[in-house]
């Protein structure tokens, strides 16, 4: 089965796209700050691979931590390795930087860093930390292949001669991944998927500091597709959405007329199931998508 790590997973869109990822037989290593709620999570996920009536629960690894650090990073990682590899990160954790937002003159600048770190440093830091991973998964091989496998082979799926499809065949070879004497990769195509912000593009007031470390990853995103052609890179405004983080930024705002985090996922499925390629997308512009900060 193909795997994949998702931040910020406890609540929210990356709590909604895990479960849509464990419904259709994914194993998961999801994360977030707070234990308690990260594994109500993970029972949910767990689950969910049941209730889809597909015989056995979803693996599942919950570890919670903070993604700025460097050692969780690494354990989330090494979990996904022992699942049998990678083949997509959701960045999907973030933080506002000032909580209710506040105009740029009167923002903390310890709070700018603290959104800059977790919404920009550690994403890279945990793409750095699963390159080797992400390199060799076989879950679309090649752009040129995308098409085809998705007509003929889905996960868990069988190929033109009867094989069981295995998202992993080189999964051996990881602790040796990017050494000089490593085997070569046979395909690549994993994929990430960074989520972003309409206050990334857009100037909204006091929506400064949170925008600004957004628009960084935006660009941070798109060098990396530049620069990693071999995977799929997406990062995606996931539109207006009913959250915690939203109430935390405008707690005067009546946001019950939000469309809730479940109403993006359906695009975002969409993105992994067509092999979209790497680049900016909206999630109400994408084909099949429901629902812009």
């Amino acid at each position: 089965m193909p795997v994949a790590i998702i931040t910020g997973a406890s609540k929210g869109l990356g709590r909604a796209l895990a479960a849509a990822l464990a419904g259709r037989g994914w194993d998961l290593v999801v994360d977030a700050r707070s234990a308690g709620p990260l594994e109500e999570a993970a029972r949910e996920l767990r689950a969910a691979g049941q209730r889809a009536g597909r015989g056995a629960a979803a693996r599942v690894v919950a570890l919670p931590g903070d993604v700025a650090d460097a050692g969780h990073r690494a354990a989330l990682v090494a979990a996904a390795g022992q699942l049998g590899g990678l083949d997509l990160l959701v960045n999907n954790a973030s933080v506002l930087g000032a909580e209710p937002l506040v105009r740029l003159v009167d923002h903390p600048l310890d709070g700018l860093r603290a959104a800059l770190e977790v919404n920009v440093v550690a994403p890279l830091g945990l793409i750095q930390e699963a390159m080797p991973l992400l390199h060799m998964s076989s879950y679309s091989p090649s752009y040129e292949e995308v098409a085809f496998r998705s007509a003929s082979t889905l996960p868990g799926g069988r190929d033109d001669n009867g094989e069981a499809y295995d998202s992993h065949p080189n999964i051996k070879n990881v602790r040796n991944a990017g050494s000089p004497d490593s085997p070569p990769y046979i395909g690549t195509g994993g994929a990430i998927l960074n989520i972003s912000s309409d206050a990334a593009v857009e100037a909204y007031p006091t929506w400064g500091g949170y925008g600004a470390a957004k628009a960084a990853l935006d660009q941070q995103s798109a060098v990396l597709a530049e620069e990693e052609p071999g995977l799929r890179v997406w990062w995606v405004d996931p539109g207006d959405m009913r959250t915690d983080l939203y109430a935390a930024a405008v707690p005067d705002d009546d946001a019950s007329g939000r469309p809730l985090p479940a109403t993006v996922v359906p695009g975002l499925l969409r993105l992994l199931d067509g092999g979209a390629p790497s680049g900016r997308y909206t999630a109400a512009a994408i084909p099949g998508g429901a629902s812009s900060r």
